[in-house]
């Protein structure tokens, strides 16, 4: 196998496996280089006319890969303004698509090109620790220091690295404390004894209290559980604890049987699959626009002992099954993994013979595949969140440019208008608009229509009401339009909303509409004329500000119905006589009891508990002008 560093790149031996050739832009010296490419595997490098490295490839086939480059029309607009700038070319020969990938991995590092996928520094995991002591320690870290120890890790659960350091501990009295501590100082009296020695959690190693080589047994326990054999000292565990009980030793074999319980109870936290089954690396998949997310668990005897997660940018649209392998050799170059057999979502672009590549369909590896994958979407929610807290106005541009890559809106649709209707068999008919601008809610430009030329229960004719009277005074106003209407309803509304918008006010503003499904749950997006059918998933962020708007305009307009009705139903004849207000109303209703009795009433009464002035035209209401 090929293993390169970064530094031993432009060290590598002449002629026998590694040639270097330059080309120009011009056809004929491309034509040339072109001809005396080998058809073996390798990794070639394009540069500028600066001569910085601009991409890094591999290929199982120079020949016929950097061909491509030049023989055929490329149809990626990144991949177009790539070939556009390559002046020159310079390739390495190898044995193998490993050490294909092992190079390339290399250089990318080392160079960082512009068009390349570019690993990105993801957040630290703990790892753990055991240094390189005459008495070791053992404990958590995020600092990797090289030579000063063992590491273990990283632990992408820091629940279970927690667990692992807390059970060490529980097990074994290994010293916890800082002292750089040595045989010849314990010798000399150099050190003492703390609190965590009386408290029975340290062994004294400071002072002697313990055999050296005992205490290196203890340390060689701990690394066996933290490398997953825990099941091996189960069972030397349980040996040791029979061998005690045959000797009548019963008290020390209840300490051992205490120490056995606490190491079973871990195992059932820990153990992910039957114990049987093997070392395997799992590995997840996952994507956010440019970003790819790629998670390892590695699982050694049915114990997850290692995890990590990467970062990868885009940068021409590469496929998932090449980015996949790509992480798949980063991963399993930083964990130091030589598992043969690999656990993955789909096939990545690998034909290593040596690796057993398959896809999980039941039992337990598929239930490792799936805590791997939900160890992915749970990085890349963690991620999106941290980059969302330093920049707010990087989630909305997201989830509305993926609403815009979704319908084909011209613009970027920071600015959205949604409306709905409400009443009760054609009574009380009103209709909402609320208003989202960068995704989020805007109350105070919400608006109110109570419908007044439409009569009866129809819902397309209040529609094209409301849209109308809304747009045509934003036009009046000389006021900007929004960039997308969506409709809470299907192919009807967006129709009405059409013939209002571009039929009789003569305006192009995109249209949409929320489709809901047999249990009135958000379903689909509809869009265009015939509208389409696009379907969103419930976990995307678009999906939740679709179901967001919907609700909100929903409840918007079926509060202000409410509210009309409730008022309309406590309404009165009393509400109708001029210059009677809230507060007459009220004596008439305390003093009558009823309107019907009030109407009954003589004028001299109404004049005696109204006033003469009041209770005359309170009178003239019901019965007609008095006559003078």
């Amino acid at each position: 196998m090929l293993e390169l560093d970064e530094d031993d790149v432009d060290k590598l031996p002449q002629p026998a496996n590694f040639q270097t050739n330059f080309m120009t832009r011009n056809d004929e010296h491309i034509r040339q280089i072109l001809q005396r490419i080998p058809e073996k595997p390798g990794v070639y490098q394009y540069l500028n006319e600066a001569g910085e490295v601009i991409y890094v490839g591999k290929a199982k086939n120079l020949h016929r890969r950097v061909s491509s480059y030049f023989h055929k029309e490329q149809d990626r607009f990144k991949t177009k303004q790539l070939v556009k700038n390559i002046a020159d070319m310079r390739y390495v020969v190898v044995d193998s698509e490993q050490d294909a990938f092992l190079l390339e991995n290399n250089l990318i590092k080392k160079y960082q090109p512009h068009y390349n996928i570019l690993l990105k520094d993801g957040k630290s995991y703990p790892s753990i620790c055991i240094t390189k002591e005459e008495f070791p320690r053992i404990f958590k870290t995020r600092h990797i220091v090289k030579g000063a120890g063992e590491y273990y890790g990283p632990y992408s659960f820091g629940y279970t690295l927690d667990l692992v350091i807390e059970l060490i501990h529980r097990l074994y009295p290994i010293r916890t404390c800082n002292t750089y501590m040595t045989k010849r100082g314990v010798d000399e009296g150099k050190y003492k004894v703390c609190l965590k020695y009386h408290l029975g959690t340290c062994c004294g190693i400071c002072e002697n209290k313990i055999d050296p080589v005992k205490y290196r047994q203890y340390v060689d326990a701990a690394r066996q559980i933290i490398r997953g054999d825990a099941h091996e000292i189960s069972r030397q565990m349980e040996a040791e604890m029979m061998e005690l009980s045959a000797q009548m030793r019963y008290e020390e074999a209840a300490e051992i049987k205490e120490k056995y319980d606490l190491l079973e109870h871990f195992k059932s936290k820990t153990v992910i699959t039957n114990s049987t089954a093997g070392d395997v690396d799992v590995f997840g998949y996952d994507e956010m626009g440019q970003n790819v997310y790629i998670s390892m668990l590695h699982v050694h005897k049915g114990s997850i002992v290692q995890g990590q997660t990467i970062e990868y940018k885009k940068q021409l649209d590469e496929p998932r099954e090449e980015i996949l392998a790509l992480g798949i050799w980063e991963l399993r170059e930083q964990l130091g993994s030589t598992t043969k057999e690999v656990i993955v979502p789909f096939i990545p672009d690998i034909t290593d013979e040596n690796l057993h590549i398959n896809i999980a369909l039941g039992g337990d590896k598929k239930k490792l595949l799936d805590l791997a994958m939900q160890n992915v979407r749970q990085y890349k929610q963690d991620r999106l969140k941290q980059d969302d807290k330093l920049n707010p106005d990087q989630r909305a541009v997201r989830i509305l440019t993926a609403l815009q890559q979704l319908l084909g809106l011209p613009t970027l649709p920071l600015w959205i208008d949604s409306f709905d209707n409400s009443n009760i068999q054609g009574t009380d008919a009103v209709a909402g608009c609320v208003v989202f601008r960068k995704a989020r809610s805007c109350k105070s430009d919400y608006k109110r229509f109570e419908i007044k030329t439409v009569i009866g229960a129809d819902d397309y004719a209040s529609m094209r009401e409301v849209v109308r009277r809304r747009y045509a005074r934003l036009v009046e106003e000389g006021s900007p339009l929004p960039d997308l209407i969506i409709a809470d309803g299907g192919i009807g509304q967006m129709h009405a909303i059409r013939e209002a918008v571009e039929d009789q006010l003569g305006l192009h503003i995109p249209i949409a509409g929320l489709k809901k499904d047999d249990k009135h749950r958000t379903n689909v997006l509809l869009y265009g004329f015939p509208p389409k059918e696009f379907g969103m998933k419930v976990t995307d962020e678009l999906f939740r500000l679709m179901v967001e708007i919907q609700d909100e305009v929903h409840r918007f307009a079926i509060t202000y119905h409410k509210k009309r009705r409730s008022k309309s139903q406590t309404r009165s004849e009393l509400d109708d006589i001029q210059g009677v207000g809230p507060v007459t109303k009220q004596k008439i209703l305390r003093q009558y009891g009823s309107v019907a009795r009030a109407k009954a009433a003589e004028l001299d009464d109404l004049r005696k508990t109204l006033g003469t002035h009041t209770g005359s035209i309170v009178y003239e209401h019901f019965h007609g002008k008095i006559s003078r």
